[in-house]
């Protein structure tokens, strides 16, 4: 049986890390604990998180909120109603476009059951995600993380990960996926907590807050 990451796991979670970690203690006494960053599960969800792939979370959002004017809600009946031409000439771009489409397509027909999924331990989870066109493994890592809410998930590739930890350590150069799938083992079973605090880390220092 799985269990969701709550906001009281949460703060027990990154008060540990940043007792066995020095990197994360600085995070805490600068920023203090991260937001949950939850999203709910299921198509709507996944579809953001497609869009939000290779680009910034503001160019991602607002794509979404593009399609969703246009689809009325962002569900597979309302996508696939709506068509290509329709959500490209909302600035969609067509593999993107195609990737929707595919996994409302996915979705209608059963042949990804978001539902089931969410009930999967995460490995098995991570591989049903992924049989559909457009999902990847850092989707697959993000919709566990923040739509699951699975507690020991790592997106190896995420970019914000790579530049927090970099600036964090004064590193010369932004560390490659081994260096990080390295140096998250550390963080085990918490990885999902410790990705939050570098995404918190990544955009405090870009706005200059403080706790």
């Amino acid at each position: 049986m799985t269990t969701r990451l709550t906001r009281i796991a949460l703060l027990d979670a990154a008060t540990r890390l940043a007792s066995q970690d020095p990197d994360l203690e600085r995070i805490l006494d600068l920023f203090g604990p991260p937001p949950l960053w939850a999203r709910p599960a299921g198509y709507a969800t996944l579809v953001r998180i497609i869009l939000e792939q290779q680009v910034s979370l503001a160019s991602g959002r607002s794509a979404f909120e593009r399609l969703t004017d246009g689809a009325n809600q962002v569900q597979p009946e309302q996508v696939l109603r709506l068509g290509p031409e329709r959500i490209r000439a909302r600035g969609l771009t067509r593999q993107k476009t195609r990737y929707i489409i595919e996994l409302a397509n996915a979705v209608q027909d059963g042949r990804i059951d978001l539902r089931s999924i969410g009930r999967m331990e995460d490995e098995q989870a991570r591989n049903a995600l992924m049989v559909t066109p457009g999902i990847g493994p850092w989707t697959a890592n993000i919709y566990l993380l923040m739509a699951l809410r699975r507690k020991d998930v790592w997106p190896v590739a995420d970019l914000a990960l790579r530049k927090a930890l970099q600036q964090l350590r004064g590193m010369r150069r932004t560390p490659t996926d081994a260096a990080l799938e390295k140096i998250a083992r550390r963080w085990r079973p918490h990885r999902s907590v410790a990705a939050r605090m570098l995404w918190h880390y990544y955009l405090c220092s870009r706005r200059g807050n403080r706790a």
